[in-house]
Order: C-alpha cells, then structure tokens, then sequence
C-alpha cells in the first residue's frame, strides 16, 4: 500500500483553481437563460397574439365596411338588375372596400337556404368559385354577418359575409375578402426584429452578466483569501469596503469578525504568557524555599518566616487556580446564576467582616453606610464574590491606613453598591484597561484576575462594573436591576 494523502492545505491549488462552473460561469448561465427565457415568451406568445389581433382587426373592416354598403346592394338586387350592372356594382363596392367582394344567390336546397352559385365577382375569375364560403353560409344561417379565415386557392383570405335580404328574406350574400398576407408580412417582419433584438439583449445580458457575475466573484475571492488568512492565523489583511451593498455589508462584517478575532488572539496568547508567567512565579518560589529547606539548616525563626513565606505562595496559586476556573466557567457559559432579591447592605456587611484580620494588618477601616434596604435582583454568592474582589482590590492598591468605605443605594430604577477609597488614584490610560485580563496597573501583587471576573458577573447578572478615580479617590459602582421587598 501507498503512503496515504495528506489532506490539502487551506490556501492550496484545491482552492485556488475552483470549479469549472464556479460561482461565476453560474450566475452567467443564470442571467443568459433568463433573458433567453424573456425572448422566447415573447416569441411564442407575443408573436401569435399579435397575428390574432391583426387578423381580427381586418375582419372587423371588412364588417363595418360591408355593413355600410348593404343598403344599396338590397336596393339595386331588389331593383332586378342584370348581369353586366351587378358586375358593375361588386367592381365598384370593391374600388370603396379596397377587398374583393363576390356576390352569391341563397336558393332553397334539401337542408335550407344556401349560397349555392356565384353571380358576380368583383375580379371576374375562376377562383370566385374555388371557396368553400363557410361564413357565407354561417351568414345565411344566422341572418347576420359572419366572418373569418378561408383558404382559397391555397390562399389564406379573411372573409366577411353580409347577408342581404328582399322583404325580409335572405337573397343573396356579399362576400368581402381580402388576402392576409401583409399580415402574415407584418408578422414575419416582426418575428425577424424580435429574434434580431433577442440576439442583441442575449449578447448583451451575456457580456453584462459576465462582468458582473466577474466583479462579485472577484470580491468574494478576495474574501476567500482573507478567510484563509485569518485561518493561519494572519489577522493583518482586511478586505476593502467598495460598496453599500451586501457583498459591502459583509465584508464590513468579515472586517469586524477579524478585529475581534485579532483580538480574542491577542488576549489568548496575553492570556498563557500571563498564567505561565503567575503560575511560574510562586512555584519557582516554593521550589527555592524546598531547596533551602533541604540543603541548608534554617534556625527556627528562619524555618517559621519560610515556612510562613511558602503559606502565602500556596495561597496564591489557590486563588489563581480558583480565579482561572471561574474565567473558564464564564468562557464556557458554564457558569450557574441565579436571580433573586437580595439586600445589597446586607451582604456587604457580611463580605466587611471578612476583611477585618486584613484591613487589621493593613491599619485601615471598613466603614459600610446606607440607609435602609438596598434590594437588587442578583445571585448573592455572585454578588458577594463581586463586593469580595472590590474590597480586596482597594485594600491591595491603596497604601496603609487608607480607610475603604463601602456603600449600598437603591433608586433611579437600579441598585448600586460603591467601595471606594482614598488611595493615590487610577490613571486615565489604567482606567480603559482595568476590567481587562491580567493587567495590573501598578507593582502591587496580585493576578489582575479579579475585576475582570467581576465585571463578567455584573454583566451575567444584567448589571455592569463602572470605575471613577481622580487623584485621592477611586470608586468603584456595581449596578444591578432593582429587586423589591417580597
């Protein structure tokens, strides 16, 4: 057996070369059998009814002018005229009618009245009596004019047939008729130009799909090319905005995809250097402390400082390890939240009492004020851990004796709570990055873990962390969705 094939490669000649009917020769195919669908309705319905509506409208000449000449048929047939007048009269009925009018006797036969025999004819030739005269006889039968298309002479003519009655008796039928081909030419001619402009609009749609279909297929390689870029992890070619229209649209949100991309990657890398960098740093330092141990003969006061110095490095990787699942829970959504009323004084005493050993150390006081209940719909152990976090924050960042004042409100449709302090200030810079992953914005010791996990549960609890430092007082404000007494 052969070596097996490695799978192709983002960015490889598979995708580059494409289909051979790509987007492309498609929407070309698509718009040329269109527009080829368009001609032929038009040639195959357009077409016939226009040959109908011609033909019907000479019918309708032919009635309206074999109507008008009626009259004056009956009055010189009436009159018994002879052969040589009537002929005279059909040539000059035709020379008014511009169509050729033939003159048939009804006579009584075994089925009823029927044009029988031609008396006159306005050519006077033999094909005056090569018709059949279908609407002479619908003519005679339903004592009105009757009209339509016959064949005479291999000829198709369109014939209208006037009754023409003697004291209320059909005598005679007038048959005016008249050839149809300046029809059947006006037809033609039309069916060459439409097929003519059919071409034309077939061509055209052809060359205008092609270099539309061509303009859209070259954004959206361009957009092939950036998704193969962001895929290798090149976040640094954004694709040109050149419209307003959804190809632009979405490469403007192709663009924002990338932004964000770009920067999730960033946090992610930042991420790893940061947590190897704060796992790294207290595990070096209790390898140290071992060694120490083990090779050298500590007094016991130097044993109780290593010792108390090995405490708080396993103190610090709980609290990161602790501070990395909670940011993974949040990550994964896995975090569970609960929403109930709770009174934000009261948990804040609570979380005080806490830091009363290390606010001791630290010779500060936590001083927590309001008046009344602040309720607030929020998960108390979530709520709790947010105030846990702003307390140790402002004790870690603040000097000694810097007292931490912590202050539950209720009104203007939210529940707030604000520890703030009287230590040195946050900078402006520090403040758009405080709630940011790992960032410390000064030597103090510390993961920069604990606001951004803070401010991810305000923001699950349909609240948010807000930050106002000036120099000698920062305040952070926890708001939260306003709960009532129950």
């Amino acid at each position: 057996m052969g070596a097996p094939r490695s799978a192709p490669k983002l960015g490889s000649r598979v995708w580059a070369g494409g289909p051979r009917w790509g987007l492309r020769n498609r929407l070309v195919a698509l718009i040329f059998a269109i527009t080829a669908a368009a001609v032929g309705f038009v040639y195959l319905y357009v077409v016939p009814q226009l040959e109908s509506s011609l033909t019907a409208e000479k019918l309708r000449r032919l009635e309206r002018v074999g109507n008008d000449e009626r009259a004056e048929l009956a009055r010189t047939l009436g009159a018994g005229a002879g052969d040589a007048e009537l002929q005279a009269l059909v040539r000059v009925v035709s020379q008014s009618t511009d169509s050729r009018v033939t003159l048939l006797a009804v006579t009584e036969g075994e089925e009823g009245p029927a044009p029988e025999f031609v008396i006159a004819d306005s050519q006077g030739e033999t094909t005056a009596i090569q018709g059949d005269y279908l609407a002479a006889q619908a003519a005679v039968d339903d004592d009105r004019i009757s009209s339509g298309v016959e064949t005479v002479a291999g000829e198709r003519v369109g014939t209208s047939a006037i009754p023409v009655e003697v004291e209320g008796t059909t005598r005679w039928v007038a048959v005016l008729s008249s050839p149809l081909d300046d029809v059947e030419d006006n037809v033609a001619l039309i069916r060459r130009q439409i097929l003519i402009a059919g071409a034309i609009a077939i061509a055209a749609a052809g060359l205008v799909g092609f270099w539309a279909a061509g303009a859209v297929s070259r954004r959206l390689q361009r957009l092939r090319r950036a998704a193969e870029h962001v895929a290798q992890g090149d976040f640094t070619s954004p694709i040109p905005i050149e419209s307003g229209d959804e190809l632009g649209q979405l490469a403007r949100a192709f663009n924002e995809m990338q932004r964000r991309l770009e920067g999730l990657d960033s946090a992610r890398k930042e991420f790893i250097a940061n947590a190897s960098h704060e796992l790294r740093t207290p595990i070096f330092s209790l390898g140290g402390f071992v060694e120490l141990l083990e090779t050298d003969d500590p007094s016991p006061k130097e044993r109780r400082e290593f010792v108390a110095e090995m405490r708080g490095q396993v103190e610090r990787l709980q609290k990161l390890t602790l501070d990395l699942l909670d940011l993974s829970k949040l990550d994964a959504d896995a975090m569970e939240i609960r929403a109930e009323s709770v009174d934000l004084r009261s948990l804040a005493r609570g979380v005080a009492a806490e830091f009363k050993p290390k606010a001791r150390v630290h010779r500060s006081k936590i001083q927590v004020r309001g008046r009344g209940e602040a309720l607030a719909i929020a998960d108390p152990d979530r709520t709790s851990q947010i105030i846990r976090i702003l307390i140790d924050n402002a004790l870690t960042h603040t000097s000694q004796g810097t007292d931490v004042t912590v202050t539950a409100v209720s009104g203007n449709g939210a529940a707030e709570l604000i520890v703030g302090d009287a230590g040195r200030g946050i900078d402006k810079r520090s403040q758009e990055r405080v709630f940011d992953r790992f960032y410390t914005g000064d030597t103090a010791q510390g993961s920069g873990l604990g606001l951004a996990i803070a401010d991810e549960l305000a923001a699950r609890m349909d609240g948010g962390l807000e930050v106002v430092s000036q120099r000698g007082f920062t305040a952070f404000t926890l708001k939260l969705p306003p709960g009532s007494a129950s």
